[in-house]
């Protein structure tokens, strides 16, 4: 096969969550089990740190990857979902994996693949752990995809388990409030293995602490132990100082990554950073501060608060739920224009009535609809939107759609692109 026809095999022919929703996830390990076991358990041959969360795993495992890259670590990175090309999900030192190798492996796996029928996030998931296996990576971050307890990256035992933060989203699947969330994130949580929790919240804190007793596993939360001070954006990066019980302990980093919902992503990693070296792995202060300032660069990372052109400025970001809407909203307010322009798009599965309802009514609405079976009609979403005082036009493509908004803007409007990380996947 060549790579387009490899691909086309994949998107097709397997269950894929990001294409027809809930019904493709698997109520158990054990396709993964399998599939890894066939492959002579590849997920035992690297150490890695699994990463879990809400909102800001994709940020955190980023981040923590560019930093190991820079402390001289062989560094893999899983992450999902992709915006331009499959390849994004799996990259080592920033390089994503061989079209070759992606040929190679659907190839001389088909049979199995046929015989274990695992979905396309699990056959994925293998890929991974034997290209990071082959080539002997020092270190793996791996980027869970949905929840924790039952996603098929949950077969590894890291040296470091992260969970960012809970907040209501996938609730079909996950659970309707925060401590049932947070009890699917905790399936993570290992024997022995330390936990950092990124932030600290009323209705979860417990969970986390319950099961790290139960694991036996010490757990510590970022922002109970590091504190934030400073922040600012200063010549496209986000500059801020770290204190850890009021001494200096990162002075003015600077970050390449400049959404100011960063400030909480920060923590967690430099609280990662540092169980990491108090496990015994070298990471010097350089590695973390040129890690930091060349995140998107070395590590390949769009999407987030990504700036795309100016006059009229156009900015795109992933955000999607409550939670990721909530601090989107936060940077458009903080950015200068006079008029906002926004291209929205969602998918049917969201709890789109929530997110609407914190959304401006004095900007002009662009809505469509991502190229997916799960996503919203664009008229659909329309008509939804105006019950909240909404009000916009409905475009037959995200493209389309985008093309207007961009005709209709003044040099000092601006327009965001959002609602779903599909919408901008098709714009970037």
């Amino acid at each position: 096969m060549t790579y387009q026809q490899t691909l086309a095999f994949l998107y097709t022919k397997l269950p894929m969550f990001t294409r027809i929703g809930a019904i493709a996830l698997k109520k158990d390990l054990h396709n993964t089990i399998a599939l890894c076991e066939a492959l002579a358990n590849p997920q035992h041959k690297f150490k890695s740190i699994h990463v879990a969360g809400t909102n800001g795993k994709g940020s955190t495992s980023h981040m923590l990857a560019a930093i190991l890259q820079k402390a001289g670590y062989k560094t893999g990175l899983y992450t999902s979902p992709h915006l331009k090309d499959f390849r994004e999900r799996i990259r080592i030192n920033g390089k994503m994996i061989p079209k070759s190798t992606v040929i190679d492996f659907v190839k001389t796996h088909k049979t199995l693949i046929h015989e274990i029928e695992p979905s396309f996030f699990e056959v994925t998931v293998g890929m991974a752990f034997d290209y990071f296996a082959n080539e002997k990576v020092d270190f793996a971050v791996i980027e869970v995809g949905l929840g924790g307890r039952l996603d098929s990256t949950n077969i590894i035992t890291p040296e470091l388990s992260v969970i960012t933060n809970i907040s209501l989203d996938h609730t079909n699947i996950l659970g309707n409030t925060l401590a049932e969330i947070a009890k699917e994130k905790a399936g993570i949580i290992k024997r022995g293995v330390p936990v950092v929790i990124g932030e600290q919240q009323e209705e979860t804190e417990n969970v986390f602490i319950e099961k790290a007793k139960l694991e036996n596993a010490s757990i510590y939360f970022a922002d109970k132990l590091l504190k934030l001070k400073d922040l600012k954006v200063q010549n496209s990066k986000l500059v801020v100082s770290v204190q850890m019980q009021g001494n200096s302990t990162y002075p003015k980093l600077k970050l390449d990554l400049t959404g100011t919902y960063q400030q909480k992503n920060i923590l967690t990693v430099l609280e990662s950073i540092q169980q990491l070296k108090n496990l015994g792995y070298e990471i010097s202060d350089y590695a973390v501060y040129s890690g930091l300032a060349t995140t998107k660069k070395i590590t390949g990372l769009q999407g987030r608060w990504q700036r795309l052109s100016t006059n009229p400025l156009v900015i795109c970001d992933t955000g999607h739920n409550i939670a990721g809407i909530t601090e989107v909203l936060k940077n458009i307010f903080a950015t200068a224009h006079q008029k906002l322009h926004f291209v929205i798009g969602m998918v049917k599965d969201k709890d789109i009535s929530s997110v609407l309802t914190l959304l401006p009514k004095n900007a002009s609405y662009y809505f469509c609809a991502p190229k997916l079976e799960r996503a919203l009609a664009a008229n659909e979403l329309a008509i939804e939107a105006a019950t909240f005082g909404l009000k916009g036009s409905v475009f037959p493509s995200v493209k389309e759609a985008l093309e207007k908004a961009k005709y209709n803007a003044n040099k000092n409007d601006l327009v965001f692109i959002g609602g779903s990380t599909f919408v901008v996947a098709e714009i970037i």
